[in-house]
């Protein structure tokens, strides 16, 4: 999973940037985006309100002349079961970010209908951050140099897990809407006997970490990418959101007053959000009990994964000892 987070200034339409290393086009990836700025609060009339901008490329003489004003705005790209919805939970109750609550696969799905479509972002002050999260962006290959169009000074946040966990995780989701589907053993290998893992199922496929980051890479450098745990934020949420706040450059508001443990989810709560007082937690589909797997079949995944993660942690200077 993973967030962006950078600085849109669209003075006036632009034609396409070159991305940072010269490359085929294509890779798959997420983004959050946000631009520099201290938090200000501006009182009575004087507050303004802007919607976000976002300039996936060469726009209209109409478009252009509605990107003529700076925007801040914040987005996540991600490979789905890492962990962005609580991220994208956790970061909104921040007084300094307005989050999309649904995902608006622009970058994906809805890319053709052009700018004025995404600004169904939600309406947020100068000093504030936007935020989108889709998790297909991860692995859609056109999304890097999409977002890179739009803004190089894009951020990321990519919130990752154990690859073998994830998968996991993404199979229980889908049985528990379709029943009828094979064994995770049965989609998970081309032939088990031999060890050959099948890597054009999605489930396996988004766990290669190292591979997809590539592909950004050819975009964006390490220095606008932060890596979020998907064990730790369950362990200690209100760490990893100090981290995600001091990457974005805004004020640590989320601490260890805002998270309480849910014992029955194994998974932490909001105590208050925003617009509540009241205790939060994810939905049901949150923290569900796994699907036992024969530890035969974890086992050779782990071995599957090995040196995909090795190479992940060297590229990212950061071992997630998930081995």
């Amino acid at each position: 999973v993973t967030l962006l987070a950078g600085q849109k200034r669209l003075h006036q339409a632009r034609p396409a940037q070159r991305p940072l290393h010269p490359s085929p086009p294509g890779a798959s990836g997420w983004r959050w985006t946000r631009s520099p700025g201290k938090a200000v609060s501006l009182p009575g009339p004087a507050r303004r309100e802007r919607r976000p901008i976002f300039h996936p490329g060469p726009i209209s003489p109409t478009e252009a002349a509605a990107a003529r004003s700076s925007q801040r705005g914040t987005q996540r790209p991600e490979g789905k079961k890492g962990g962005t919805r609580a991220v994208l939970e956790f970061i909104r109750v921040h007084p300094d970010v307005r989050a999309l609550g649904t995902e608006p696969h622009f970058f994906d799905r809805n890319y053709d209908r052009g700018l004025e479509w995404y600004s169904l972002m939600p309406r947020t002050l100068d000093s504030q951050i936007t935020v989108e999260k889709t998790p297909s962006y991860f692995v859609t290959k056109e999304a890097p140099r999409r977002i890179f169009n739009m803004s190089r000074d894009t951020k990321l946040i990519v919130v990752v897990r154990n690859p073998v966990t994830r998968a996991i995780s993404d199979y229980t989701q889908t049985l528990s809407k379709k029943p009828d589907i094979p064994t995770f053993e049965g989609l998970s290998f081309r032939n088990r006997s031999l060890g050959l893992v099948d890597t054009s199922w999605n489930a396996i496929r988004i766990g290669m970490y190292a591979v997809h980051l590539q592909s950004w890479l050819q975009y964006f450098p390490l220095s606008q990418i932060h890596f979020v745990s998907g064990e730790k934020l369950i362990t200690d949420p209100a760490g990893e959101m100090g981290k995600v706040q001091d990457f974005l450059g805004i004020k640590r508001v989320i601490t260890d007053k805002h998270f309480y443990f849910n014992k029955t989810k194994g998974f932490p709560c909001l105590k208050k959000t925003e617009s509540s007082s009241l205790p939060r937690c994810l939905g049901k589909s949150k923290g569900r009990t796994h699907v036992q797997i024969d530890p035969e079949v974890i086992e050779q995944l782990r071995d599957f994964y090995r040196p995909y993660n090795i190479k992940f942690y060297e590229t990212v200077g950061q071992d997630f000892r998930w081995e």
